[in-house]
């Protein structure tokens, strides 16, 4: 697929880039992603995929946006407080760039029904704020062979790794987390809270590992680093990486 003379004009400054060039640009084009959790993670990786042309998105989240939320998920203002945050993000989408694909999925994720909201996705990004969800949306992503970018943040300091179950020899999430939280009830930011730049430095390198994992055989950036967690630490300011081994007993991908 060539890309029109409009799309050359607004991704310029990406394509002259040699570790993404032309080639790099038309699978962005043709990459579908899907978003897990539209909140503080979500709202800056949705902002910055969209600025980088993915070219179609899934939005999945059944929440409403709320005041204590305004803090962190800029993608919302005071008028949107009560509103789906799907319908809101769908609508900041489609004014972004009309030419964007944008579909959306309202059903509490779990067991049940992760493995219809991540249907055809070319990868998943998972910005949860619980253990169930996320291992619900593991487990799906390696059943439909589907890589999954997982991002976390509290307090100061944030996680992020891609992992591909699905491929015998890497990990998925649960290899990390183990089973022992299957159950819905981790903490949350009410708990913990959050500094709201920290959310939008981790969405940010999300959105920036989630380019990597899609450029994968396109482009020189191409580097998904399966299994690697990246940690971010905003009182100290660094970050370090850790691997993640695959677990042979894992119930999923074992």
């Amino acid at each position: 697929m060539a890309l029109a003379p409009d799309r050359l004009d607004r991704f310029a400054r990406q394509i002259i880039l040699p570790e993404i060039g032309g080639a790099g640009q038309v699978a962005l084009a043709n990459a579908h992603v899907a978003l897990v959790g539209l909140g503080g993670i979500g709202s800056p990786a949705l902002q910055y995929l969209a600025g980088a042309g993915v070219g179609r998105f899934t939005l999945i989240d059944d929440d409403g946006v709320s005041a204590s939320n305004l803090q962190r998920q800029m993608l919302y203002g005071e008028g949107d407080v009560g509103a789906p945050k799907r319908a809101k993000a769908a609508a900041w989408l489609r004014e972004f760039d009309r030419q964007l694909e944008v579909e959306t999925f309202g059903e509490h994720v779990d067991a049940g029904s992760a493995g219809r909201a991540i249907a055809g996705a070319d990868l998943v990004l998972d910005g949860t704020d619980n253990f169930a969800t996320r291992l619900a949306v593991s487990d799906a992503c390696v059943a439909a062979g589907i890589p999954l970018l997982s991002a976390a943040v509290a307090r100061f300091q944030g996680q992020v790794a891609a992992f591909a179950g699905h491929r015998a020899e890497e990990p998925c999430y649960r290899c990390f987390v183990g089973d022992a939280f299957d159950a819905d009830d981790c903490d949350t930011c009410a708990e913990n809270g959050i500094l709201g730049a920290m959310a939008g430095w981790v969405g940010s390198f999300a959105a920036m590992q989630a380019i990597r994992v899609l450029l994968d055989g396109h482009a020189g950036f191409g580097d998904p680093q399966w299994g690697r967690l990246h940690i971010l630490d905003g009182i100290v300011p660094g970050m370090k990486t850790i691997r993640i081994a695959k677990d042979p007993d894992c119930r999923v991908c074992g």
